[in-house]
């Protein structure tokens, strides 16, 4: 067995220490942390623990060092730590603080999934919402009591929202800030706009994966379908894909959001009745609004443009 001396003098090659073992063990003594952890398990340790742990006494210090002077460390992103293991010490590694914070964030950003959305509905928060119209009062006092109920009940069947007003006055901002603040709750969210959806649903019909997209869009567990409207539909794009989300949606009672620059009733007259082709069905439009009606209330919201010129 090598002993104390060939132990750390192996250790010192390896990591190109040049040091005299006497001052790297006054050094590793004299640290903070070291002492606390040997005064915390004085009772359990060997009498020759800190001997045979020199090694990884010097481990947990220079690598400590090395992390607070943000250097290349053993286990990047990583920090040391002492643990007590059959009468010895040895060293552990667990993530930094803001390696932690990383990857909280990155589980948070994993669980709003959002197509074709602006980039900054990453950093929509409710605490950011300017709250300076009786509208946009309303607006996130029924988002607020949305997330609450949702998160005391998620099983049951909750009304989402149906926001519409004017270009800019934050519609699609107030949305991703629901599903950013359901996403520290620990629940899943789908943003997508929807004119980009169309599109994209079109293209699909060439490879064959109509089916394919439109299930995984569907069954999110909360939706958010942003710019209802903005574009001209056709008819099937309204039955095949618009009609058959919600008719889904309503029958497994799913929470979805809508946006919009229109009205529902003005939603059903100038866009859900009149198709791309010129036919005018009204009663096609009625069915789809009754079940929009089912899944969302209507809230307006009224204000400034506030997206840059």
């Amino acid at each position: 067995m090598e002993s104390l001396n060939e132990m750390m003098a192996s250790y010192m090659r390896r990591h190109n220490v040049d040091h005299n073992y006497e001052e790297l063990m006054s050094r590793v003594l004299k640290d903070p942390d070291v002492q606390a952890f040997l005064a915390q398990h004085a009772t359990e340790l060997n009498e020759d623990a800190v001997q045979k742990s020199a090694a990884k006494l010097y481990e947990f210090v220079n690598e400590k060092d090395k992390v607070a002077n943000g250097q290349s460390s053993f286990a990047t992103g990583y920090e040391p730590r002492l643990v007590y293991a059959n009468h010895l010490i040895d060293v552990a590694y667990e993530p930094t603080r803001e390696t932690k914070q990383r990857e909280q964030q990155q589980i948070l950003a994993n669980r709003v999934h959002a197509i074709s959305m602006p980039k900054n509905i990453r950093e929509a928060s409710l605490e950011n919402f300017d709250v300076d119209d009786a509208s946009r009062k309303e607006a996130i006092s029924a988002a607020l009591d949305f997330i609450d109920v949702y998160s005391a009940s998620p099983k049951r069947r909750h009304q989402a929202l149906y926001l519409y007003g004017s270009f800019g006055v934050g519609k699609t901002y107030l949305l991703g800030a629901v599903a950013n603040e359901l996403a520290e709750r620990g629940f899943k969210t789908t943003l997508v706009h929807f004119p980009s959806f169309a599109v994209e649903m079109k293209s699909a019909i060439a490879t064959n994966s109509v089916q394919d997209k439109l299930d995984a869009i569907k069954r999110a567990p909360i939706l958010m379908i942003d710019d209802i409207g903005a574009d001209a539909m056709s008819a099937w794009v309204r039955d095949e894909v618009f009609g058959v989300m919600l008719e889904y949606r309503m029958q497994e009672e799913l929470p979805t959001f809508f946006s919009s620059n229109f009205s529902m009733a003005q939603l059903e007259r100038e866009h859900l009745q009149v198709t791309t082709n010129g036919g005018d069905e009204p009663l096609k439009a009625q069915r789809l609004m009754q079940r929009i009606r089912f899944l969302a209330r209507e809230i307006e919201m009224i204000g400034v443009n506030r997206r840059p010129h």
